[in-house]
């Protein structure tokens, strides 16, 4: 069993073939799927994807940075509704991104912050969303550090530092795609990190796997991450897929 710890399957790339793509990832023996969320303007979308699977899908809930707006606070109250209105698998996707706009630094920080605080209210993990803002990510968590943080440190791009430092604030590192790439650099120091730090993710529809990159991901790429990882730690593909869903499993007690 594979397990994909960060998809959005609710996106409208899949709205044409939703039911065909998930029938590929069973068939590749990916069996459990992690759905970050965005805004508030896929909520319904996530909820009816769950209805669709409810055996195989689990809702993270949380306000993506990208998403952090002059309006952030009143998405902020419609996320803080929901987690206190039913069950979520964890709070996400969270953080800051810096890639396309800095002007809403502050905003981001403030909501990344919050949500921090409220998954550790309610005892729940952490998917963490880091685009150029690795100094500010590690700020916040310094601040927030303890036997109570716990999640996933999505997409991880960073280099062995950072990975070592993100591992020492209880975060496994989330790899996908981006570890088959020519240039993703993450390969050439993943065998240092023990695979009890690593969980699985497609991050569909983005970030295809090689030789899929550029066109739209989908969770049964996830076995290609796999047999990535079987080169890297010299491991049988089912050892790959075994570890890595238990580590997802102590990271969401699901």
């Amino acid at each position: 069993m594979i397990t994909d710890t960060h998809t959005h399957l609710y996106s409208e790339q899949f709205d044409q073939d939703r039911g065909v793509i998930m029938q590929r990832a069973f068939d590749a023996g990916v069996n459990r799927f992690f759905i970050p969320a965005i805004d508030s303007s896929y909520t319904q979308r996530m909820l009816d994807l769950e209805q669709r699977f409810p055996d195989h899908v689990h809702l993270m809930m949380g306000l993506h940075p990208t998403s952090v707006q002059e309006n952030y606070k009143e998405e902020l109250q419609l996320v803080r509704e929901w987690i206190d209105k039913r069950d979520f698998c964890a709070i996400g996707e969270i953080g800051i991104d810096l890639y396309w706009d800095k002007s809403f630094l502050e905003q981001q920080q403030d909501a990344f912050r919050t949500q921090i605080q409220w998954a550790k209210e309610k005892k729940l993990p952490i998917a963490i969303h880091c685009r150029d803002a690795f100094d500010e990510i590690f700020e916040v968590l310094e601040m927030e550090k303890g036997d109570d943080l716990r999640g996933i440190f999505h997409c991880f791009t960073g280099n062995i530092d950072q990975a070592h430092q993100a591992i020492s604030y209880n975060m496994k590192l989330g790899i996908g795609g981006v570890v088959t790439f020519k240039n993703g650099k993450i390969d050439k120091f993943l065998d240092q990190i023990d695979l009890k730090h690593i969980v699985l993710e497609t991050d569909s529809p983005y970030l295809a796997p090689t030789p899929y990159r550029g066109k739209r991901n989908e969770s049964s790429y996830l076995s290609l991450i796999v047999d990535k990882l079987v080169d890297i730690y010299g491991l049988t593909f089912e050892e790959i897929a075994e570890i890595t869903t238990q580590n997802s499993k102590e990271v969401f007690g699901i």
